[in-house]
């Protein structure tokens, strides 16, 4: 066996002979006509003769003996342990000048990765590799020679942390190959359509409505979940995640996560599948009506706010609202959220149920007095009460009363006599004033109160000064078409209706009569309860001509023709119409009622 210069071999094979067996000369000598001569460019297989610390001693036949480094073994298996005797194939590079050859495991082991890769893909095969790194466009994937994975073939689906997946050991299919540009373009997901696509016939085949099924979720969207059924994705929509309120189903589940559903509708023709995960439970209205009778005290969480309202969770599913009405006795809170915040433990009281149309009403303020239950005895009508003016309107005045309770003075309840055009004429915010009670409506939460009340009701003493049949000299203070208004003393006016104008027929007074101007009449009924007086100055006609009045509509009066039955009907609601000029002051009054009696703030 020939021996390298540099290098001593037969020292170290000939321990090796003397350590084994003896070997008869004609055994040497057939070993030594054994060692041919080897070409460049080939594939030989080596056994190990030789091992130091970076190096591998390799015999491949060649009447000589070459080296190899120890990290291109260490590359192909780091665990792997070099013995004498081990067998390797490795590549004949070229010859050195000063004897031996140059040799390459990694080539012969790339050379033979090639023909696996041909092999590979003519029978459409599989071929492992790890990847290694990303790179542009994909990933380096090491099958025995580096090759590209792209984005779009590493899975069926886009995957978000590709770093996850460097270092991991997976099987590929070989798309396409060119030895000569070392270029090779793999496919895991080629592999993973076709197991798929083997689910997906078996999936088929079983799948059917009203089965409970497990699978991985592959998609969030906002509407709901995709979740790999094993061979075909099925949808569940967000209404059917919960029987409760799900603001996101990213809120509950994430990608990758497996979950249990319900098969609710498989469409064969579209394969299209229809999941639920709340179908799995039971209906929690199915129990309402037993689970919160009307008037039971309950605890829930507040999940939602509204400008009409808050809505509480009573148990997954099960949500009722609290209308803003039914939040405070004493408040009348502009928005709801001033009372409370979502995710608030409130305790509530239920109020009505409506288990067909999975309603609850609920409310917080009955878990307080109500302080309109007593307020009847505290503030007996008749009774005089003091309080603050807390908001003034052109209706009326807020008078403070309690905590939670309001009253309210109408306009028409400020003066006996005084024409108020607005409240604010005579009155003050934070002023602080004396009432009479006049009405307590406990049902609507309505409080009456009076000024002029505290004092006597002038109109009742006009009944004794002004009797029937009294002549009286007033003040013009307004002329209608249907009379003229006139003041018999301060707070007192009656009305001299068309009709007792004359005894000739009057169409309309104005322009016959001036505001200011004095005028004598006849009073002809009192009635003190409606606040009104009815006055004529044609029963005066004849007794009385000296009146500057009479003498102006003297000189104003026209001939006419005798009354029709149409004039006859007009005069008659024209009458009518006098009569009604007060009523506004209840129409008022009943405005001023219907307000919620909310403060400025």
């Amino acid at each position: 066996m020939a021996t390298n210069a540099t290098q001593p071999v037969h020292a170290a094979e000939m321990a090796e002979i003397n350590d084994s067996e003896e070997m008869s000369f004609a055994e040497l000598f057939e070993q030594e006509d054994n060692n041919t001569v080897i070409e460049v460019g080939a594939v030989a297989t080596g056994t190990v003769v030789g091992l130091n610390n970076d190096m591998v001693l390799l015999d491949v036949g060649d009447k000589a003996e070459s080296y190899i480094s120890l990290a291109e073994f260490r590359h192909e298996d780091p665990d792997r342990e070099i013995k004498i005797g081990d067998k390797f194939e490795v590549f004949i590079e070229r010859r050195k000048d000063e004897g031996g050859l140059q040799l390459s495991r990694e080539k012969a082991i790339a050379i033979k990765v090639w023909e696996k890769i041909a092999e590979i893909q003519e029978e459409d095969g599989t071929i492992e590799g790890r990847i290694e790194s990303r790179v542009k466009g994909g990933m380096s994937v090491d099958v025995g020679v580096p090759a590209f994975l792209p984005y779009s073939q590493i899975d069926l689906r886009p995957v978000k942390d590709l770093d996850s997946l460097i270092g991991q050991i997976f099987e590929f299919k070989v798309l396409k190959f060119n030895r000569k540009r070392n270029n090779v373009v793999i496919s895991r997901r080629a592999i993973l359509e076709e197991k798929r696509a083997k689910l997906r016939e078996q999936m088929c085949s079983s799948l059917e409505e009203g089965q409970t099924i497990r699978g991985a979720i592959t998609n969030i969207t906002d509407y709901g979940l995709f979740i790999d059924l094993g061979g075909m994705d099925g949808l569940c929509h967000i209404t059917d995640l919960s029987w409760g309120r799900v603001s996101h189903p990213s809120k509950l589940y994430s990608v990758g996560e497996e979950i249990e559903v319900k098969v609710l509708k498989y469409d064969r023709d579209t394969d299209r599948v229809s999941l639920g995960v709340k179908q799995l439970k039971e209906d929690p209205w199915a129990r309402v009506p037993e689970r919160y009778p009307v008037g039971s005290t309950v605890t829930g969480k507040v999940v939602s706010i509204t400008d009409y309202g808050v809505f509480v969770e009573l148990e997954e599913g099960v949500e009722g609202l609290v209308h803003i009405s039914e939040m405070s006795w004493s408040k009348k809170p502009r928005h709801p959220s001033k009372m409370v915040s979502v995710s608030d433990e409130i305790q509530i009281k239920v109020l009505k149920v409506e288990a067909d149309t999975k309603r609850i009403s609920l409310g917080m303020k009955q878990m307080l007095p109500n302080p309109w239950e007593v307020v009847e005895e505290n503030y007996p009508v008749g009774s005089i009460i003091e309080g603050k003016i807390k908001n003034i309107t052109d209706f009326g005045i807020f008078i403070g009363i309690e905590e939670g309770i309001d009253g309210l003075i109408h306009v028409s309840d400020l003066s006996w006599t005084e024409r108020i055009k607005h409240p604010s004429e005579k009155y003050a915010k934070g002023e602080t004033i004396q009432a009479v009670v006049l009405k307590i409506d406990k049902e609507n939460e309505r409080f009456s109160l009076g000024v002029k009340q505290l004092e006597p009701d002038p109109w009742q003493a006009a009944a004794n000064k002004y009797p029937t049949g009294t002549t009286i000299d007033g003040i013009i203070t307004n002329v209608t078409d249907f009379g003229i208004f006139v003041q018999l003393e301060e707070g007192i006016e009656g009305l001299v209706h068309v009709s007792e104008i004359s005894r000739e027929k009057i169409d309309t007074p104005i322009g016959m009569f001036t505001v200011g101007d004095p005028m004598k009449a006849m009073i002809i009924s009192v009635s003190p309860d409606d606040h009104k007086i009815a006055m004529s100055t044609k029963a005066l006609e004849g007794r009385d001509t000296d009146s500057p009045s009479a003498e102006k509509h003297e000189r104003k009066q026209q001939a006419s023709a005798p009354s029709t039955f149409g004039d006859l009907l007009k005069a008659a609601a024209s009458e009518d119409q006098g009569q009604d000029q007060d009523q506004g002051q209840d129409q008022g009054q009943d405005q001023g009622q219907d307000q919620d009696q909310e403060t400025d703030n």
